[in-house]
């Protein structure tokens, strides 16, 4: 197997509890997600990758429902989660996606992995600098380079953000690649964190799903562009809330020692 998308999904977010099996337009979240992710063209399969927490036991029941294939592993250990459910359906290259981005276009992640795959890059994103809305994040690993990381991350915000270790320790010695848009829309949010930000993606699939379950990243910005008052923007909103949460926490810790 050359791709394999692993989703990462858990019930207990801090700030949304269930938010990933809420249900949009009589669907759980996380299936609609799942059924645009089928409609890449780059991925050999797909996996969630959830927690063997009792509370992610409905995660695991939805997957077995709809024919997806499911890891369970640590619950806060994503990264060790992540290389684990690799193995397990072993590939050469890894598209790390979050079950918090019900509005990701199978678009943007083949062009990024078709990037990556032609310029032979060990780790591709579309994030740094993002110029996507944020929701449309991608990221794709090369095994080897996932498999170094696993061994040699420590901190807490490395195992629990997965790639951090990658673009921050090892930046010098892989080949990284980033992507990006022909302008710059990383102040749109179309992530799921917080109650107002569900409510935004289920006006966007409930103005666009009836009648295009195929709609695209450029379909939802005309439908932002007809109705501005819908629109999401992340001015109040930090982006990668809990990957600065964790660095936060991180640093009082040492201060405490």
């Amino acid at each position: 197997m050359q791709t394999l998308a692993i989703i990462q999904a858990r019930e207990s977010s801090k700030r949304l509890p269930q938010k990933v099996l809420k249900p949009i337009c009589g669907k759980p979240m996380l299936a609609l997600q799942i059924e645009r992710i089928k409609r890449c063209h780059t991925l050999d399969d797909i996996i969630v990758a959830t927690s063997d927490d009792p509370s992610d036991q409905p995660i695991a029941d939805l997957c077995e429902a709809i024919g997806v294939l499911c890891y369970r592993g640590q619950l806060d250990h994503v990264l060790d989660r992540m290389y684990k459910a690799s193995k397990t359906y072993p590939t050469e290259h890894v598209i790390r996606l979050t079950g918090d981005c019900p509005l990701i276009d199978p678009i943007v992640i083949d062009h990024v992995v078709a990037q990556h795959l032609a310029q032979g890059s060990d780790y591709t994103c579309n994030t740094r600098p993002p110029t996507y809305p944020d929701g449309l994040d991608v990221e794709v690993i090369h095994a080897d380079t996932l498999v170094y990381a696993w061994q040699h991350a420590k901190l807490l915000s490395e195992k629990e953000h997965v790639t951090p270790y990658i673009y921050h320790k090892m930046c010098n010695q892989i080949k990284m690649l980033n992507i990006e848009y022909e302008k710059d829309l990383s102040n749109l949010r179309w992530t799921v964190d917080h109650p107002e930000d569900f409510d935004f993606v289920n006006w966007v699939y409930q103005s666009l799903y009836a009648d295009n379950k195929s709609f695209t990243m450029d379909d939802i910005l005309k439908l932002c562009e007809a109705f501005p008052y819908h629109a999401r923007f992340d001015a109040q909103r930090q982006r990668n809330e809990g990957y600065f949460q964790s660095l936060q926490y991180e640093v009082q810790k040492d201060e405490v020692l």
